[in-house]
């Protein structure tokens, strides 16, 4: 490329040089070989508190089999989208399992969570006379799927019974041909977990629907990881129950269960789905064998668990604030920008990799390091990220 023609491109070098200096530039971490529990990241062996890999299934033999076995029967690809010639008969049949594990009467699947919250979001409140209701927290794609959708939107400060009421007590939300709350079933940040009985209790008192994202909490809550819904008793109560593939399951998508007619509705007119390719064979089979391990295997759930209790009684041992964790998702607060970035460059140099996570992904004062145990961490893998966590944070005058 010529200088004239690269020329009208150099505003690129005022916006990264705006995003270094509010310290947002993203430079990507490479991993070598599998995600694990213990992995290699920038040549480096570290203790991974950083994936969402919660049930350590990204290198079961079971699922590494049946994607070798799919290629053989189905190939690498369909080369199209779902409504056209991109559905195959495995893509049906892992949606059937879904949707049986859910306890709904049909699946839909999608390339990613992200593209299914879009969706959702986009296809449902589709007039400028519906009302779409969410927690001020919830996740970036239904903010973004939101900003897609017609109709207007409210947000209620986070988790807030009194404030959610509050909007549906009001003329615009009386006024609305349709109405829907929205809410992660995990917060992603935090940990902490929605007050679902409380939203539904709501929703059914003033006519909403409710559409649930449990993109952290599939694989985690609930009987067998079903869910949020499913963990408290309200799988036939919540319309809408959003999924995703690429974090407990260890592949890669997303998914919405609900009414047969929820299904057939969004297949007509969602453009993330319509417009996107199918996945490959080789993630349908990897996703549909690790349902099949969820049900097999509960004793990784109770694994998972077991470890984040014990990290989390570590930390808070050691004196550091842990915040509303409810989850394996858990915080350490440290509530400083640059604190936080040099909290997780030191624990990595000391072979713990514990992303930091700042302004403005969450306010101003809540940076954090954000870690998540898996079931594949032994208790000698945890207690090692502990004795570095406590040698770093009373370096760095975070704890006495």
């Amino acid at each position: 490329m010529n200088a004239s023609t690269s020329a009208v491109m150099d505003f690129l070098d005022e916006e990264i040089a705006l995003l270094k200096n509010e310290n947002r530039l993203v430079r990507l971490r490479v991993l070598t070989g599998r995600q694990a529990p213990v992995s290699v990241v920038d040549g480096k062996k570290v203790v991974n508190l950083t994936s969402n890999n919660y049930l350590d299934l990204t290198e079961h033999p079971k699922l590494m089999a049946a994607a070798k076995a799919a290629v053989d029967s189905h190939g690498v690809g369909t080369a199209a989208v779902r409504p056209i010639i991109g559905t195959q008969d495995i893509h049906l049949a892992l949606e059937e399992k879904l949707a049986r594990f859910k306890g709904t009467q049909a699946c839909l699947v999608f390339q990613s969570g992200f593209t299914v919250n879009v969706a959702c979001c986009q296809s449902l409140m589709s007039s400028d006379k519906d009302l779409l209701i969410s927690d001020e927290l919830n996740h970036a794609s239904i903010i973004d799927g939101a900003r897609l959708a017609k109709s207007p939107r409210k947000i209620y400060p986070h988790a807030d019974m009194k404030a959610l009421e509050a909007i549906l007590q009001s003329p615009e939300a009386r006024a609305a041909r349709r109405k829907m709350i929205v809410t992660d079933g995990v917060f992603s940040m935090d940990g902490d977990v929605a007050p679902l009985p409380e939203i539904v209790a709501l929703a059914e008192k003033y006519g909403a629907f409710v559409m649930v994202d449990d993109a952290h909490a599939s694989g985690v809550m609930g009987p067998n990881g079903r869910g949020t819904p499913a963990h408290f008793g309200l799988s036939d109560r919540v319309q809408i129950q959003i999924g995703t593939l690429s974090k407990a399951v260890g592949s890669i998508g997303g998914y919405v269960a609900g009414e047969r007619r929820l299904i057939d509705y969004l297949i007509s007119v969602a453009r993330p789905f319509t417009f996107s390719s199918s996945h490959p064979p080789s993630v349908v089979a990897t996703c549909a064998a690790a349902v099949d391990v969820m049900l097999a295997e509960p004793e990784r759930i109770q694994k998972l668990w077991d470890n984040a209790h014990h990290f989390k009684a570590g930390l808070k041992k050691l004196g550091f604030d842990t915040g509303a964790s409810q989850t394996p998702i858990t915080p350490v607060m440290v509530g400083d920008t640059k604190k936080a970035k040099e909290f997780s460059a030191r624990l990595f140099d000391e072979g713990v990799f514990a992303l930091a996570i700042t302004f403005p992904i969450v306010a101003r004062g809540r940076d954090r390091l954000r870690t998540i145990v898996s079931s594949g961490h032994t208790t000698k893998d945890l207690d090692f990220a502990l004795e570095k966590f406590g040698k770093v944070g009373r370096e760095l005058g975070l704890i006495g």
